[in-house]
């Protein structure tokens, strides 16, 4: 019996375990031992670097509130056969883009108006559309902000001045009155952004991932009848 366990040790014959277990049970179907071992360096050096992509796509995906512009006040009303609007704003510019503007970056602020009629068991009519644009500058050379509208413009000696003329609206035609139907009502609507698409590109990118850069209100919606 010596040399009968002898010989199979010299032939590779696995010793028996404690628990009663060989080496081929194993082999006949027991599961693998689970690896416990440690990811390796070059997997955990591609997640690291992959993180930065990772926030990037998180930025680009998910919304930033915009800062509000407040509206204070809306209204409409007919004189000399022209609809005429008035609303006021209360309107100021984040630091960021106080910053940028006195680095000589030009900024775009647009007021949009729309005008619907309700229609039973359909949409609503948009009856009229009205927008205007400003483009506010610095000049350090002469420390004054101008502030254009198409061919006009005018300057001001503070942002402050800036801000409550760009923030006013009185009394500015948007439509013919005679496209109303009297005694009917209408839903208006007005707004105030900064076209962050006018930016320069690096300026663009800096808009989508900070909301110091993004500067508009909610539309404001009043009624109104001819």
């Amino acid at each position: 019996m010596w040399a009968t366990g002898r010989i199979a040790l010299l032939h590779g014959a696995p010793p028996r375990r404690a628990d009663g277990i060989g080496r081929s049970a194993r082999f006949a179907g027991m599961p693998p031992k689970p690896r416990t071992d440690p990811a390796p360096a070059s997997l955990r050096r591609r997640f690291l670097w992959s993180l930065p992509a990772l926030l990037a796509a998180a930025l680009l995906t998910t919304p930033l509130r915009a800062a509000d512009i407040p509206v204070t006040s809306a209204s409409l009303r007919v004189e000399d056969g022209e609809v005429l609007l008035s609303t006021e704003f209360d309107f100021s510019l984040t630091p960021a883009l106080e910053q940028a503007l006195d680095k000589g970056v030009a900024l775009y602020f647009t007021i949009d108006f729309e005008l619907t009629r309700t229609r039973l068991l359909w949409f609503p009519e948009k009856v009229a559309e009205w927008s205007i644009s400003y483009r506010v500058s610095y000049s350090a050379l002469t420390r004054q902000y101008r502030v254009s509208s198409g061919p006009l413009g005018q300057t001001f000696e503070s942002l402050d001045d800036v801000e409550r003329f760009i923030g006013r609206v009185a009394s500015r035609p948007v439509m013919r009155a005679e496209e109303l139907s009297k005694g009917v009502r209408y839903e208006a609507a007005v707004r105030m952004k900064l076209d962050v698409n006018q930016l320069p590109k690096p300026f663009q990118v800096n808009a989508l991932a900070s909301s110091e850069w993004q500067l508009s209100s909610e539309w404001y919606r009043f009624g109104f009848v001819a």
